[in-house]
């Protein structure tokens, strides 16, 4: 068995921890960083297949030191300059093969069961010839824009009928019809096709943030907030601040965050809830409080309904506020940077207001000008407000707000786990809720298309398209595509909006788009 003292950073072994049951386990963790504070050495550790925000110092008691793994040397290999060089390298990290699921005509024949008959909605797709079978993409991720369908003046028209809930298959553009299981008409409308959008797929280059495996290769010059993790180095790995007070809360960090190393040290960092401003002590906050007079955001408050408000916060007009509240942002988003240079963002910070002022309670970012129909660039909800529908209200707003500027949009990624979790389900409820509120027209399947879906609800054709196959709604049957809607789904998606209290009321938003590209400085 090792001793404490042999244990370096790069090893991997066993820690005790708590899981959510409150219930000990031992997962495998590498050491990042050694300390040692009046003679008691301390070990901040990284779980394998966990998220870094699981990250902490643990003492030698929670290491499991018979089943130490240590870092294994690499033979010595020439360098660039021609010297010689070894590094030292953890163990051999598992590695994950992403499997590209191919969707598969289905059929009742094939699956030798009765089927029961759901809400159906009937599809029309413009398919080149030579593509038989929709490839279908990964249900984890978006469709990225090289991947969806291109119309072509050779392509034919397919008429959609049903089938059960089975395989998802993209596709441009569709019409549906919805009956319910005892086949009494339920809700559906026919709708005309839908309206041809110029498309935007775009080819791939060095500036993509669409990446296979989610990591761009390099910085985008538009001002983009998504880190560059080939730089990632030991520092930037492990959390430097301990606690954060802001307002009535305090907030325990996930990552790293690059305020002053100074503050580094302390065991608690005290933010100004109104400005954001930073002090290294409780009495520099209350000294500072007695000269700020900000009540609310800087800005303009574009919408107030009840207690809930939003502000317009220009990256440029305002350059202290906005880079104090990235600075905050990125204690919280591991797969943002921050860049210090704010005038190519715009900032809208959701508050809600009491007897003392507008105290925050999310944000999201945007690029003025984004080539790529980028319409979220960061978006945060902080730790006390999570999990009561504020993240959902953030997004609805920031999609409000492409409406009102007549374009569709998607969040820049990669997005964060909770992140990715919180645009699902949103997607999800807003296309489900379109497709329930469909008419019927004596007795007819009602019909919408993809496009029609993205125009109503400006959400980027490939994220309809993802959030369709991953609710396994789109089918193939006897060469036809259809959108089915079982009663699962149908009772699922009411439950979850009956859940859904907090709402975004367009009458109370009140929004002027810019037009950013006739304007010579943002």
């Amino acid at each position: 068995m090792a001793e404490v003292g042999e244990i370096i950073e790069g090893c991997r072994l066993p820690v005790l921890r708590r899981n959510q049951d409150n219930e000990d386990e031992w997962p495998l963790a590498e050491i990042l960083s050694v300390k040692d504070i009046s003679g008691r050495k301390l070990f901040y550790v990284h779980y394998i297949d966990f998220n870094k925000r699981l990250d902490e110092w643990v003492t030698h008691e929670r290491l499991d030191l018979k089943k130490i793994q240590f870092p294994k040397k690499e033979a010595k290999t020439p360098t660039k300059n021609g010297l010689p060089g070894s590094r030292p390298g953890s163990p051999e990290r598992e590695v994950r093969k992403t499997v590209d699921l191919s969707l598969q005509p289905a059929s009742t024949q094939a699956s030798g069961k009765t089927l029961p008959i759901p809400v159906q909605i009937t599809l029309r797709f413009n398919l080149p010839k030579e593509r038989e079978a929709i490839p279908g993409g990964e249900p984890d991720q978006p469709l990225s824009s090289s991947s969806c369908l291109q119309p072509n003046h050779r392509s034919t028209k397919r008429k959609v009928e049903v089938v059960s809930p089975a395989t998802p298959v993209p596709s441009e553009t569709a019409p549906a019809s919805v009956f319910p299981q005892n086949g009494s008409a339920r809700r559906a409308v026919a709708a005309q096709p839908g309206r041809k959008r110029k498309s935007n797929c775009l080819g791939t280059d060095e500036d993509s943030q669409d990446s296979s495996d989610g990591i761009p290769s390099a910085p985008r010059m538009t001002g983009s907030l998504v880190s560059d993790r080939s730089h990632d180095d030991i520092v930037t790995r492990m959390k430097n601040i301990e606690c954060i007070e802001l307002g009535r809360h305090r907030l325990k960090p996930w990552y790293f965050s690059p305020y002053p190393q100074e503050l580094t040290t302390l065991p608690v960092l005290y933010l100004c809830e109104f400005c954001l401003k930073y002090g290294r002590s409780l009495k520099c906050l209350q000294r500072h409080l007695t000269k700020c007079d900000l009540r609310h955001p800087p800005g303009n408050e574009i919408y107030r309904k009840g207690t809930i408000s939003f502000f317009e916060i220009d990256g440029r007009k305002n350059k202290s506020y906005s880079q104090n509240l990235c600075l905050l942002a990125k204690c919280f988003l591991d797969h943002k940077t921050l860049y210090y240079d704010t005038d190519p963002f715009l900032f809208y910070v959701m508050t809600e207001y009491d007897s003392k002022g507008f105290h925050i309670v999310g944000y999201f970012s945007k690029e003025k000008e984004s080539t790529e129909d980028y319409n979220v660039a960061c978006i945060l909800t902080l730790p006390p407000y999570q999990r009561r529908g504020y993240g959902k209200l953030l997004i609805e707003f920031s999609y409000e707000l492409s409406k009102v500027e007549g374009k569709t949009g998607t969040p820049e990624k990669p997005l964060s786990d909770l992140g990715l979790l919180s645009y699902r389900s949103y997607w999800s409820q807003t296309i489900l809720e379109i497709l329930m509120g469909l008419k019927s027209e004596s007795g007819e399947r009602p019909q919408i298309t993809i496009n029609e879906i993205s125009e109503i609800t400006s959400i980027k054709k490939e994220d309809v398209i993802s959030t369709l196959q991953y609710l396994n709604l789109i089918n193939y049957y006897k060469g036809q595509y259809i959108l089915t809607l079982s009663e699962d789904i149908v009772d699922g998606h009411e439950r979850a909006m009956l859940k859904r209290l907090l709402r975004i009321d367009s009458k109370c938003l009140h929004f002027t788009p810019k037009d950013w590209s006739k304007r010579g400085k943002w």
